[in-house]
């Protein structure tokens, strides 16, 4: 998943378009009963939409598989990227290029 390294607990999973951010909830809670937070603009710059994930000790392993197992599901049904961390630096690059 592409995932922005931080220093806290939250953990952000990059989507990079505003729409599809918010797809991705839907679908989250509407499909697999989980809610995860959209992230967009204005809170975050524009091309750097995001989910939040804010896990806490409640969360077991099996309620990580659910979600790991979800998130891959609905990436690849939104055809997202998969595999790899997010740079922030290279996505806002590309962003900035295309005229975004």
């Amino acid at each position: 998943m592409p995932v922005l390294a931080t220093e806290t607990h939250i953990v952000p999973v990059m989507v990079g378009d505003p729409e599809l951010c918010k797809q991705a909830s839907d679908i989250l809670l509407e499909r697999h009963g989980i809610y995860i937070q959209p992230i967009n603009y204005p809170t975050v710059a524009r091309g750097t939409e995001r989910l939040r994930i804010t896990p806490t000790p409640a969360h077991d392993v099996q309620l990580i598989q659910r979600l790991a197992d979800a998130l891959v599901s609905v990436w690849q049904e939104l055809d997202l990227p998969l595999g790899r961390d997010y740079r922030y630096g290279e996505q806002r690059t590309q962003t900035l290029a295309a005229g975004g």
